[in-house]
């Protein structure tokens, strides 16, 4: 289990890069100028492997990101904390991140800033995308039980525990008791299979999984949270934009022509699961997938900005205008 600094040791890393880069390192990377087949410019984008960047996989089947003149490529990790510091470094051109990733970031003096929406809740309390579950049998049935017992997110002091807190808040409960440990997604189904933890803040498909393990949901926390909570977007460095805004634009074209098409091709989004991640084909019916709005929900980002301080989240507030297209 990794400490509960890691969110802030990640980001004291960015901060370290972004001076790096600010001294004349190339935060722009290799994959802003080299070319790829047919003189496709390459793009490096930092995900994660969920159901959330389907469409990233589905424009790059079917041809988006070509017609606008980028070569994808993709590299996943366990949580947008992690991916901040290679979009700084210019590891990645593009990063996918929670909401609360990117204020955290801006709030430290990374030089970042939002380039495209990436996903977010359906709305619909007890049929979204991400939710808290506990394995069949378990005595909790509601936020409130959360009191007290071990919940498993992602990535700690982030968009996963602050919307479980304001859900047991919402509930009745104390979200300062709640215990959580940090495990990745792919991780949780077992983890609380073998009781572990008590419950966990699982997204699809992992949420599909516990589900079919006989698993049930307690909480919608992304709709506790906001009616149309953004969740996560895409996201590059702010010398990046400003030093090839050509190629910015075309991935914002592309990206807008994914997100559509995911979102009117649902049988196309479960099927493209199966190349990146392990969900089973058994259950691939079941998931329930997320909403991919054209832009971002502001009201929804006010709310996290607001809980974020609420949980001490931010050294300052973040500058949501200066963060957002």
């Amino acid at each position: 289990m990794r400490c509960t600094h890691r969110t802030f040791t990640a980001l004291a890393a960015v901060v370290l890069l972004a001076a790096t880069a600010a001294c004349g390192s190339d935060s722009g990377g290799s994959g802003s100028s080299a070319s790829g087949g047919g003189g496709l410019t390459k793009v490096e984008v930092g995900v994660i492997p969920i159901v959330d960047v389907a469409p990233l996989y589905l424009g790059r089947r079917e041809g988006f990101f070509k017609k606008q003149g980028l070569e994808l490529s993709m590299t996943t990790a366990q949580g947008g904390a992690a991916i901040v510091p290679g979009v700084v470094s210019g590891q990645f051109q593009f990063g996918f991140s929670n909401s609360t990733s990117l204020m955290i970031a801006r709030s430290t003096g990374v030089p970042i800033e939002v380039v495209a929406n990436g996903v977010g809740s359906t709305g619909k309390d007890g049929a979204d995308f991400g939710a808290v579950v506990v394995k069949k049998g378990s005595a909790l049935k509601s936020a409130k039980d959360l009191a007290g017992k071990k919940v498993a997110v992602n990535t700690l002091k982030n968009i996963n525990d602050t919307t479980v807190r304001e859900a047991v808040r919402k509930d009745g409960g104390d979200p300062s008791t709640v215990n959580f440990v940090e495990l990745a997604f792919d991780q949780m189904p077992a983890a609380l299979a073998k009781g572990q933890v008590d419950a966990a803040q699982v997204v699809e498909p992992a949420l599909a999984t516990v589900k079919a393990q006989g698993g049930t949901v307690i909480a919608s926390n992304y709709v506790d949270t906001a009616p149309k909570l953004t969740v996560a977007m895409y996201f590059a460095s702010t010398r990046y934009a400003q030093e090839h805004p050509d190629i910015v634009k075309k991935f914002q074209a592309a990206t807008a022509e994914s997100l559509k098409y995911a979102s009117s091709h649902p049988d196309d989004v479960r099927e493209i699961l199966t190349t990146y991640t392990k969900i089973p084909q058994t259950t691939l019916d079941k998931i329930v997938l997320p909403d991919w709005p054209a832009a971002p929900d502001r009201a929804s980002l006010d709310t996290l900005a607001q809980l974020g301080q609420k949980d001490g989240l931010f050294k300052k507030n973040p500058d949501l205008d200066a963060l957002l297209p």
